[in-house]
């Protein structure tokens, strides 16, 4: 958390300089998020539509929360990352779909240039903290299954910890570097996004300065962030599938890859996901497909990380039902309480 303040307050600090610069020749002060259709018939149907995964999603995150914090038996690495990654997936959506809903609701697209900044930047944080934590969360499961021994000594509380700091760093550091350089651009006539939230490259199209340099910078990060992560993620699974096929009994080797799968369906979904938006702005050069392809990997897949969780994770089902159950028995003792004269 207090990482997430001194980002917003070095954002704040680097608009200033960026805005009291002379040379800086930005007129804009608002942007038009042009979303999905214009047509009027069809906006309840979306408002109602992302309302709900939205809601799904804030939920169902927020249960796995409160049932590991809840939970002593679940009081263990893997489960400390998959909270601070359900906090993430949380801020994630928060950042794009609320001020959608907004627009809708109010029957406006305008959105300001410091919102649309500050959006785009928490934005690619959270971004980048959900392919860190999947990172982080790949290299506990390969402690876990390729040195079980020695996992509660390698990921002590001090380690976890200081992993989840590494990725808020790494991450606040990124997207300082992509906003610090937008804001040094300059926009003139055209202020129409069409998207549904400031997308870095939609900033970046739409601005008559040199982009030469913003280009460089975003496709050299996005190699890094998105390859890198991969790579760590990919060597992680290769070690354990190595260590899986050294077990003789089939339930030894049934057990422990069971211990990978929601993480393994999790990462499958947020790079698969991610990989097709990618290829279909390549391949079609239309917003609007680019726009509705990215609703999988923005909304979509935080909306179904607690499913996939819940419903392969034997634990988080049982922590689930017994938070439930304690949940419904406050209940009960406080309306038992409440008709005591």
């Amino acid at each position: 958390m207090y990482l997430w303040a001194l980002s917003i307050f070095f954002l704040l600090i680097g608009r200033h300089s960026i805005l009291m610069d002379p040379g800086n020749n930005t007129g804009i002060s608002e942007f038009q998020l042009l979303g999905f259709s214009e047509k009027p018939e069809l906006q309840p149907l979306i408002f109602g539509l992302f309302l709900s995964m939205y809601l799904i999603t804030v939920f169902g995150n927020l249960l796995i929360i409160l049932a590991v914090h809840s939970d002593s038996h679940l009081h263990t690495p893997m489960y400390f990352f998959l909270t601070n990654l359900s906090f993430v997936d949380i801020c994630f959506t928060s950042t794009t779909i609320p001020k959608m809903l907004w627009n809708i609701q109010t029957q406006s697209k305008v959105i300001t240039y410091a919102g649309c900044i500050t959006q785009m930047y928490f934005f690619m944080l959270f971004t980048g903290l959900d392919m860190f934590l999947l990172t982080v969360m790949a290299y506990d499961r390969f402690v876990a299954i390729c040195h079980p021994l020695h996992y509660t000594v390698i990921m002590n509380p001090w380690l976890c910890g200081l992993l989840v700091l590494v990725c808020w760093i790494l991450s606040v550091f990124h997207s300082l570097l992509h906003t610090s350089m937008v804001l040094r651009l300059s926009f003139c006539t055209e202020v129409e996004i069409p998207h549904f939230f400031c997308e870095l490259n939609q900033m970046i199209q739409l601005a008559c300065s040199d982009t030469f340099l913003n280009n460089m910078v975003m496709y050299f990060a996005a190699i890094l962030l998105a390859a890198g992560p991969f790579i760590g993620i990919l060597y992680s699974y290769s070690k354990i599938v190595s260590s899986i096929c050294g077990i003789s009994s089939a339930q030894g080797k049934y057990k422990a890859f069971s211990t990978c799968t929601s993480h393994l369906s999790v990462v499958s979904l947020f790079y698969c996901t991610s990989l097709g938006v990618y290829l279909s702005s390549a391949a079609t050069k239309s917003s609007h497909s680019n726009t509705v392809a990215s609703v999988m990997y923005t909304v979509v897949t935080p909306m179904l990380n607690p499913f996939i969780y819940s419903l392969r994770n034997k634990d988080i089902k049982e922590a689930l039902m017994r938070f439930s159950r304690m949940t419904a028995l406050k209940g009960i003792i406080v309306l038992a309480l409440k008709k005591c004269p």
